[in-house]
């Protein structure tokens, strides 16, 4: 009996069962704000959605155009998607005639200049979050700071894992078990979750605005000039369109425990790099350029298509947070904003990420080493490039395999895994997912970056053109659904107080920006306070 057999087979167990219900998931989902010409907004955070430094569900991300919506963590997917269509009906009675643009990549861009970087404010904390981001900017340019996507916090509950931990006959504490459990959830991810790009990719082309200056592979959409794509691309996002470099390639961050994966990242901040330090810290007139010449400024800058978080304090570094306390949740960050969707992103998309993340828990999860590490790269640009190909294989173990056979194996496995969340929570919820994403593989149905392509080519349309098309329909859904005036209420205190707050925070600022930055990164330096030694992440390591 497989270890995925066996868990499943205890899971089936009502008591045990039950402790799936109470599974948390959040939703962060970006979107940029566009004139109604479908150009980047060049006005300033809208004062009516609060104050991007201290709203608890509106912010920004990179750009000043690139809101952000944040939702509480919720134990049932339709309460986590009313939360977020409550946040987008606010924001969207805010917006005037702006738009919010529906898809992972941006509108037209008229360059750098004409991508304004997001400002929270004097204090130091708010100068630390705009400093970081002009660092972005000079590092890999402004563009990047304008893509979209979906991020989805996922944890499992104390009784799960206590459940587990008996089981598993586990002898430590329960959070040094769940911090394990977590990062080999983790690793399987990172070898899987190229099924999650086929199934869900929604970025299979850009305007030739974004690509302007640069090095591609893309080619022309039939005779449009103005719209360039892959024919078989699923996400163009998480490929090197997206926050890559060629500094990056050379840092190999290990999963295999939480002890490897801190000493990667603090050396990855604490050791200045040649390519950045010749950008400079300030310049001329003193101003940061960016926060630091390491690899990268925090550990944020890695981008990663999960992550293993812990809410960090106020001024707590975030590897500081996992340190201390472990892992709390994972962040799922490989999720395309879907264009058709008003909300980004569907019940049904959801109900297959819990059970693909159960599954990745449940099923064993030997450690990396080398080798497997740079199948998992070339397996997500394979697929992120030519993943519709009916004759793509991927890497497995040093051997090819087809795409299509390897996702039938894993897909009778998930399906396994969403039949026990079923019995859980009632219905056929997860199960009806799990069908659906077995359509899209047997070619029945359309994946999101297939519609998108045959719908350009069939209405001889340009990506822009498509996707302003649906930001309006979007517009117009919004505005026939407005808030109830309770609900409007909240949504304008909770702005009104987070202007205050921010207000509070400049007031009480009592030491120089300098020293901020001093303190703030002694947690990464101070090996007493960080609590490894800084390894350097210019190397590949043997067991990664």
């Amino acid at each position: 009996m497989s270890q995925l057999d066996a868990q499943l087979a205890a899971f089936a167990d009502p008591a045990a069962n039950s402790t799936l219900r109470g599974i948390l998931r959040g939703l962060e989902k970006e979107s940029l704000r566009v004139t109604p010409e479908g150009k980047l907004a060049q006005t300033e955070h809208p004062k009516a959605l609060g104050s991007a430094m201290t709203h608890p569900h509106i912010t920004t991300d990179y750009s000043e155009a690139l809101l952000e919506f944040i939702t509480q963590p919720h134990e049932r997917i339709a309460d986590a998607l009313s939360e977020l269509d409550q946040v987008q009906r606010y924001t969207y009675a805010q917006l005037n005639d702006e738009l919010l643009w529906p898809g992972s990549m941006p509108c037209v861009l008229a360059g750098d200049n004409a991508i304004p970087v997001a400002r929270y404010g004097t204090s130091n904390s708010g100068r630390m979050k705009t400093v970081y981001r002009l660092g972005l900017g000079h590092r890999y340019g402004r563009a990047m700071q304008t893509i979209a996507g979906v991020h989805y916090n996922f944890s499992m509950p104390d009784s799960f894992w206590q459940a587990l931990s008996e089981i598993e006959g586990n002898t430590r504490t329960l959070q040094a078990f769940k911090t394990d459990k977590y990062f080999a959830l983790i690793r399987n991810f990172r070898r899987y979750f190229w099924l999650l790009l086929y199934l869900f990719g929604a970025a299979p082309a850009v305007c030739r605005s974004f690509v302007r200056g640069r090095d591609h592979k893309l080619q022309a959409l039939g005779q449009d000039e103005n719209t360039l794509h892959l024919p078989y691309a699923t996400s163009l996002r998480m490929g090197d369109l997206g926050y890559q470099s060629a500094a990056q390639q050379s840092l190999v961050v290990c999963y295999n425990n939480i002890d490897n994966y801190l000493q990667t990242l603090c050396g990855a901040i604490t050791q200045s790099h040649p390519d950045y330090q010749s950008i400079g810290l300030r310049d001329e007139g003193g101003e940061y350029r960016q926060l630091n010449t390491s690899l990268l400024q925090i550990e944020n800058e890695f981008y990663s298509s999960i992550r293993p978080k812990r809410t960090a304090k106020s001024g707590e570094t975030a590897l500081q947070a996992l340190r201390l306390g472990g892992v709390e949740y994972v962040e799922v960050r490989c999720v395309d904003l879907n264009p058709y969707q008003p909300l980004g992103v569907s019940s049904e998309q959801l109900h297959y990420l819990d059970a693909f993340l159960l599954f990745c828990l449940l099923t064993d999860s030997p450690e990396t080493d080398a080798a497997e590490y740079q199948d998992m790269q070339e397996n997500q640009k394979r697929v992120v490039d030519a993943g519709r190909n009916p004759a793509l294989t991927l890497r497995n173990r040093g051997d090819e395999r087809l795409m299509r056979d390897w996702a039938d194996s894993l897909q009778s496995e998930i399906g396994a895994c969403a039949r026990l969340l079923d019995t859980a929570c009632g219905g056929e919820h997860y199960q009806q997912s799990h069908r659906a994403q077995g359509r899209k593989l047997a070619g029945e149905t359309a994946t999101p970056a297939e519609q998108m392509l045959k719908q350009m080519q069939a209405e001889n349309k340009t990506y822009y053109a498509l996707i302003m098309e649906l930001a309006r329909e979007h517009q117009r859904h919004y505005a026939e659904r407005p808030l109830e005036d309770d609900d409007y209420q909240r949504f304008a205190a909770q702005a009104r107080e987070s202007l205050s707050r921010q207000q509070e925070i400049e007031a009480a600022d009592a030491i120089s920006f300098e020293a901020h930055l001093a303190a703030y990164y002694a947690q990464y330096r101070d090996c007493e306070s960080c609590g490894c030694e800084p390894q350097s992440a210019i190397s590949v390591q043997s067991g990664c």
